[in-house]
């Protein structure tokens, strides 16, 4: 399935985060891999950003920190609102850590971004973060409009796990209502939790994300074998997958969970949801992280800020 070498500019960056020594996700502790994840993939502010304001909403289980971007363009009561779920495997991952790319993608769409801070495994297993991304959409569209956003014009967004958690809230949707989707940005998401797929297989060990990584992150999220099979864990797991907000999905060619990814293309189309896919052979897991350092992954970014525009 591999049909290219690893973009060379992204092996730069990787041998130099690998010269660094950082062990994998799994060696080390829930709090360690946090630090080393906050330290790691959180920057400077950049690009500067009209209005950045930190709130929280009530939640089903109490209080959601909230990063709520207002880009420059954004005119009264009509910009386009995304909601943006980062990843971290329901584990690790905080506001900043996704400071970035949330600051990106408002510049580019136009689009009101509402970041969510939702509580994280194993403290906050399934389904509290699910249950979180959910209150998180209705806040928004109820509040929408006092950020200068246009509730008629949401959308969710996430990076892997993240990807999972803005893929629940619109299967939520469609089982028991709630606001309109008017698209989901999907970027590399964990959507199947089948670890012997060919590419897991491929990349068994990296870059950036590992087998082992994956299975670690999968024991802390889920209470048991049980939430194994249930489709707001496990989205590939959903007996029917048409009918959902029209779809982008980023997929990676050096990622364990490119054919997760691929394989939730074709039920798309199979079955009935909108799709556009977007799949860079050339790239690894994480990579929109890696715009500013990486020519390919930049034209990427480029790529999903025009989705985002043409479809909310």
């Amino acid at each position: 399935m591999r049909a290219a070498e690893l973009d060379p500019e992204l092996a730069t960056v990787i041998d130099e985060l690998e010269a660094l020594g950082l062990p994998e996700w799994n060696a080390l502790s829930v709090d360690a891999a946090r630090r080393v994840e906050d330290e790691t993939f959180s920057g400077d502010p950049e690009p500067p950003v009209e209005r950045v304001r930190d709130l929280a909403f009530e939640g089903p289980h109490g209080s959601v920190p909230v990063r709520v971007y207002r880009p420059t363009e954004a005119g009264a009561a009509s910009a386009r609102t995304l909601v943006y779920f980062h990843g971290g495997g329901w584990t690790l991952g905080t506001l900043d850590s996704v400071d970035g790319i949330c600051r990106e993608l408002a510049t580019r769409t136009d689009a009101v971004v509402i970041s969510v801070d939702y509580r994280l495994a194993p403290e906050h297993p399934f389904p509290i973060p699910v249950d979180e991304a959910v209150a998180a959409v209705e806040w928004a569209a109820d509040t929408a409009a006092s950020f200068g956003g246009d509730p008629d014009r949401l959308g969710v967004a996430g990076t892997s796990a993240g990807g999972t958690l803005a893929l629940a809230t619109g299967l939520y949707e469609r089982a028991f209502g709630g606001p309109s989707l008017s698209g989901q940005f999907l970027l590399y998401p964990i959507a199947g939790n089948e670890f012997d797929t060919e590419s897991y297989r491929e990349n068994e060990e990296g870059p950036l994300l590992t087998r082992a990584d994956m299975e670690w992150f999968y024991d802390q999220y889920l209470r048991s074998p049980v939430d194994a099979h249930n489709p707001f864990a496990v989205p590939l797991q959903a007996p029917n997958l048409g009918g959902l907000p029209p779809a982008t999905v980023v997929t990676a060619g050096y990622d364990p969970l490119r054919d997760d990814g691929l394989a939730l293309v074709d039920r798309f189309e199979s079955e009935g949801t909108p799709v556009e896919s977007r799949h860079y052979p050339a790239l690894a897991h994480g990579f929109l992280s890696l715009a500013d350092r990486v020519a390919a992954a930049e034209t990427a970014l480029s790529t999903v800020a025009d989705d985002i525009r043409s479809r909310l």
